[in-house]
């Protein structure tokens, strides 16, 4: 990486910055470490970058549901232990993996400006949900993805499929899928847009959590590290996350439930949609509000759906 400033006056640090070492985090990593260089020229910091990869529990375990893993932060703990031990300086984690309750001395230090937070139809030529033939095979690694579709199409088929990007849209030729479902967040970041059928409206299938955001993580205590990123948190993205991520937290929701939440934000108001589903699509409870308090929002929000049935089928799942 080239230095972030060339005043040879001041001494320049390296921040070191962890990632997952697949090609999509890799490719984000570099989309944030280019935002901070240019941070930095602006404001003449003097710093400079440094990738460090790092193998995930998520990672390593590929032949398993991610529901069946089980625990959180299965692709965010051993990044988190990098930068408590101070091997790295900060961490770019997509956000929808990133717990509701990070590590003591950790906190998200920016959260830029989100880009698109639906979910990709992956298809050979068909354009929605409703055209998928009768009985098709759909891949997804997401309970949340597959109750919704199952409630949208219950003939459908759902297969779990594990892996990179690059490697499940390869499944729809060599495995017989009839589509694959995967964020289009990720196909933004990486210039495939082009390989998704469609996005599909947040109406019919709610985003996971921080679907299309990243968190930079770093330790409380880095304040050149932390005045760095206060400069690249985007604000109303961090209205709409800060109310998903209460909305989560409060119904301790994770990747073995299927729950997801989409804010967005207009002026000073939030509106707020959760949903909770059981896994096979039977049931699905969804709620939208609206507030200008985004924690106060995502607890009032949980409650609602609380009251309306969501705790029960959160302790059936768990069950």
């Amino acid at each position: 990486m080239t230095d972030a400033a060339n005043d040879s006056r001041k001494p320049v640090r390296t921040i070191v910055v962890g990632t997952r070492q697949s090609a999509l985090a890799l490719t984000q990593t570099g989309q944030v470490i280019e935002a901070l260089e240019a941070i930095c020229r602006e404001h003449d910091l003097p710093y400079r970058f440094e990738i460090r990869k790092i193998v995930t529990k998520g990672d390593k375990i590929l032949d398993v549901t991610l529901s069946k893993v089980g625990g959180k932060g299965l692709f965010v703990k051993e990044i988190e232990q990098a930068l408590m031990d101070g091997d790295i300086d900060m961490a770019v984690h997509s956000m929808k993996d990133v717990p509701h309750e990070l590590q003591a001395g950790m906190m998200i230090g920016a959260v830029p400006k989100r880009v698109d937070p639906r979910d990709a139809l992956i298809t050979n030529g068909i354009a929605t949900i409703a055209e998928l033939p009768q009985g098709a095979k759909v891949g997804t690694s997401s309970l949340r993805r597959s109750c919704q579709i199952k409630r949208l199409r219950p003939d459908c088929q759902v297969e779990w499929i594990r892996g990179n990007i690059d490697s499940r849209i390869r499944k729809l030729e060599t495995e017989g899928f009839d589509a694959i479902l995967l964020a289009m967040a990720g196909l933004q970041r990486m210039g495939w847009e082009d390989r998704a059928a469609a996005a599909i409206p947040t109406e019919e299938c709610v985003p996971a959590v921080g679907q299309g955001a990243l968190g930079i993580e770093c330790r409380e205590e880095d304040e050149q590290v932390r005045e760095l990123l206060a400069f690249y948190s985007h604000r109303e993205t961090v209205l709409a996350v800060t109310a998903e991520r209460t909305f989560l937290g409060v119904l301790n929701g994770g990747c073995q439930v299927p729950i997801g939440a989409y804010a967005t934000v207009d002026g000073e108001d939030i509106t707020l949609t959760g949903m909770v589903g059981k896994p096979d699509g039977s049931v699905i409870l969804k709620r939208t509000s609206t507030g200008t308090d985004p924690v106060e929002l995502g607890r009032q929000l949980a409650a609602l759906l609380g009251e309306d049935g969501a705790e029960r089928i959160l302790a059936e799942v768990r069950g």
